[in-house]
């Protein structure tokens, strides 16, 4: 009976550590499809440190995910995401259900360059230029991919950078050409309703909306400091016209004294 117990534990033991192994090799597999695919739509460097799936609590964390600046721009990361958490929901079977994808302080650079051209303006026209268009969309090229909906996307406490340094802003002397500012909560989604959408498609999704609220807030950010330096400009021109005019008066007064 002993000699039993004791195989059927061993397989067991087999069998936890067989379900083990594929269970953590699957955030190795979607680390690397997010570098690989990722790096193929903005034809950029993507990384990822790391896949985290909370099978208990149905949870997935993408920490570490980095996209590069676009050739044409400096060397520094253009989207640093910290941490994504996804809820997952329905995970059964396809379309997989994720609840809520929640983008927790990403660092965004915003940075033109010398012809007014956008780092992320440049990223997003290399992920539109790289979907798949008409019917094809609802198609994956890679047959592995799971079809998968999200009910929610929210991104919060993000930081967005502007540096127009390369930008040449004429007669106007811009002394701060980079600053930092917080952009309010964004919520985007559902992604991918009613059937799903190849995986790599989702996050592609996710990206360009990103993306687009970004490129919107800086946009806002950047045309509102310059309106502010403008201002200020035009202050200094109306009081210098002010002092002459002033000056000219008492020289008028003056004479009619003499």
């Amino acid at each position: 009976m002993k000699k039993v117990l004791t195989v059927l534990l061993i397989i067991v033991l087999l069998i936890v550590g067989a379900l083990w192994y594929v269970m953590s090799g699957a955030g190795d597999f979607i680390r690397s499809q997010i570098e690989k695919q990722g790096s193929r739509y903005m034809q950029t460097e993507v990384a990822v440190d790391g896949v985290d799936i909370g099978y208990s609590d149905a949870k997935m964390d993408i920490t570490g995910l980095r996209v590069s600046n676009p050739d044409g721009f400096s060397d520094e990361i253009a989207l640093g995401m910290g941490t994504m958490t996804f809820d997952l929901g329905g995970i059964s079977s396809e379309p997989y259900v994720v609840q809520n994808v929640t983008i927790d302080a990403p660092e965004i650079l915003y940075e033109m360059n010398a012809q007014t051209q956008s780092n992320l303006l440049t990223l997003k026209n290399n992920l539109q230029a790289n979907l798949p268009k008409g019917e094809q969309k609802e198609q994956s090229g890679n047959e592995e991919m799971p079809r998968v909906i999200v009910e929610n996307v929210t991104i919060s406490n993000a930081r967005l950078r502007l540096d127009l340094e390369a930008v040449e802003t004429g007669e106007l002397q811009v002394d701060k050409k980079s600053y930092e500012v917080k952009l309010p909560t964004f919520n985007a989604g559902p992604v991918g309703q009613p059937d799903g959408l190849p995986a790599d498609q989702v996050g592609a999704a996710i990206m360009d909306a990103l993306l687009d609220n970004a490129i919107k807030q800086a946009k806002e950010q950047a045309r509102e400091q310059l309106k502010d330096r403008a201002r200020e400009e035009l202050k200094k021109e109306t009081d210098k016209l002010k002092e002459k005019a002033e000056e000219k008066l008492k020289g008028l007064f003056n004479k009619d004294n003499n």
